[in-house]
């Protein structure tokens, strides 16, 4: 399959573009960057070609990879699946439900395959946890009653190759809240209604009620301290506690099992648990925990 990248940044140069590159049967062929040196650049490192234009861009691939921020995404995004282009997302899918519903439309009507990158959910270790986890209870609610993330990121320091604009404006919340709704989640099954608190800086803490009768809890910011970072995920219930790997996972061979993933669904085999409808039931979460928060 041939993929084309959108984006020129840290994120699509340390991991999209190679590990794009190093899935076998699949070729990075197309780079587009609203910075046309900078697309010409990244794409002649792994013997793609840079585009200035997006519709020329479009036409050089099967599928899309994003690797921008959400607002940028979501426009471009449902142009792609309107070009019968499949996805491969970045999340949140969007800044605004309304946003994410346009590219579930465009998605569901052009009948392409989608991926959301929630890199926890692609990790090999992460995913026999998972197994191990919903054969002891997991998503039937039976074995486990709750449980609790928290996630201290240190992004926005100022020597952050994270630390962007649309963290700094929108905060842990939307940037590491998909990540623990996404994970509680696939632990304890879908989640319909959330309460949420401010804490200091950017700090929000989220108490999530699951339709499995369990609930749970998280806290993530953006703001920690380089030495309090990490993150942790436990669930509890008859079958004890379950801890979830804490080391950090290896965001590439991680996006090499989405890309493979995508590349099957688009192929006629089963959708991925995170394609973009799932990524829009989990930005319908961090909407009403932001309005619940303000």
């Amino acid at each position: 399959m041939r993929f084309g990248l959108v984006g020129t940044g840290y994120w699509a140069r340390t991991t999209h573009a190679p590990a794009i590159a190093s899935v076998p049967d699949t070729t990075l062929n197309a780079v587009w960057g609203r910075n046309p040196a900078a697309a010409a650049a990244l794409a002649g490192e792994f013997g793609a070609t840079g585009h200035a234009g997006f519709e020329d861009f479009l036409d050089h691939v099967d599928a899309v990879a994003f690797a921008v921020p959400p607002d940028v995404q979501a426009p471009l995004a449902v142009r792609a699946a309107e070009a019968g282009k499949h996805l491969l997302l970045e999340k949140p899918v969007a800044l605004s439900m309304g946003e994410a519903d346009a590219l579930v439309t465009a998605a569901d009507r052009a009948g392409v395959a989608s991926v959301v990158f929630f890199t926890q959910r692609f990790s090999t270790e992460i995913r026999a946890w998972l197994a191990d986890e919903n054969a002891r209870g997991g998503w039937s609610g039976g074995g486990w009653s709750g449980g609790a993330a928290v996630w201290l990121g240190d992004a926005l320091d100022d020597g952050s190759p994270y630390n962007t604009p649309w963290r700094r404006e929108k905060g842990a919340l939307w940037d590491l809240g998909p990540h623990v709704v996404s994970m509680l989640w696939a632990c304890l099954g879908p989640v319909v209604s959330v309460r949420a608190a401010a804490g200091g800086q950017d700090v929000t803490h989220l108490a999530l009620h699951h339709e499995s009768g369990a609930s749970s809890t998280a806290t993530v910011t953006l703001s920690a301290p380089a030495a309090a970072a990490g993150t942790n995920l436990f669930v509890w219930g008859e079958a004890g506690r379950s801890v979830m790997p804490t080391g950090l996972v290896d965001a590439v061979p991680a996006l090499r099992t989405a890309v493979a993933e995508l590349t099957a669904a688009a192929a006629g085999g089963p959708p991925s648990d995170c394609d973009v409808r799932f990524g829009r039931e989990v930005l319908r979460v961090i909407a009403a925990a932001e309005e619940d928060r303000n």
